[in-house]
């Protein structure tokens, strides 16, 4: 709500420009893209009312969705750098051809980064699988790649129930607890943490995990003295497809 209010009205006009307002809303807005303090104050109010509906609500789960996606994200990053990032990023809408990153757009465009880098923004109540957003007006600011948290949209009906029939199908394929551990090494885990998630011994878990990287659904690699579980792209994938839940 800072933001919004104290942006300056050049920024607020060209927000304003490509959006059609109802007739009778028209006076308003133009007041808003003009600077009025009055109108702003209005628009400050109307969004933090929207986010007590439809986003606080939601927020707490949204939030954890978050997290685990970041995590995924910085644990790609440590198994094999920038490249398995980017080539594990919601393939096939996105490509990574080094040096060009392939993404969705309205139009075919062509943005050289030019040092700035690329912000990746998990997302959980966009609408889009995943967008790519830029302002050409301003070339000091990095371009977002936005990639979706969530694999179900955020409702009060449980995961498994949404989609009990996929949850079942992965279960059938892989057994109900090496299902589950799939979905825990989402996340990243060590061998310990992964039997008491699945509340198994450390050596069942390590079997569970040798089968998973056998068939290449999951890397396994050394982090001091403990070893660590990464999902692959692959076993990604999978999970998706299953819509499996937690446990």
């Amino acid at each position: 709500m800072d933001n919004l209010l104290h942006a300056p009205v050049s920024r607020l006009r060209r927000e304003f420009e490509g959006l059609d307002f109802h007739p009778g809303h028209l006076p308003w807005a133009r007041r808003v893209s003009e600077g009025d303090r009055d109108a702003q104050r209005e628009l400050a109010e109307a969004v933090r009312a929207c986010h007590r509906l439809t986003v606080e609500p939601y927020w707490h789960r949204g939030r954890s969705e978050l997290v685990a996606l970041s995590t995924r994200f910085a644990n790609l990053v440590l198994e094999g750098g920038i490249d398995l990032l980017l080539r594990s990023i919601c393939a096939p809408l996105v490509r990574w051809r080094p040096p060009v990153l392939e993404a969705p757009y309205p139009r075919r465009v062509e943005v050289h980064l030019q040092g700035r880098g690329l912000i990746i923004t998990p997302t959980v109540f966009s609408k889009h699988p995943v967008s790519f957003l830029w302002d050409p007006l301003d070339t000091a600011q990095p371009p977002r790649l936005t990639v979706p948290a969530l694999r179900r949209p955020l409702t009060g009906t449980g995961p498994a129930e949404a989609d009990g029939s996929a949850a079942w199908n992965l279960e059938s394929l892989l057994g109900r607890t090496r299902a589950a551990a799939l979905h825990v090494t989402a996340e990243g885990c060590t061998t310990k943490e992964l039997a008491r998630r699945l509340n198994v011994t450390a050596a069942a878990a390590s079997q569970h995990a040798t089968v998973l990287r056998n068939t290449d659904l999951i890397t396994t690699s050394r982090r001091g003295g403990s070893v660590l579980h990464l999902i692959t792209p692959l076993g990604l994938a999978l999970l998706q497809t299953g819509a499996l839940t937690e446990q």
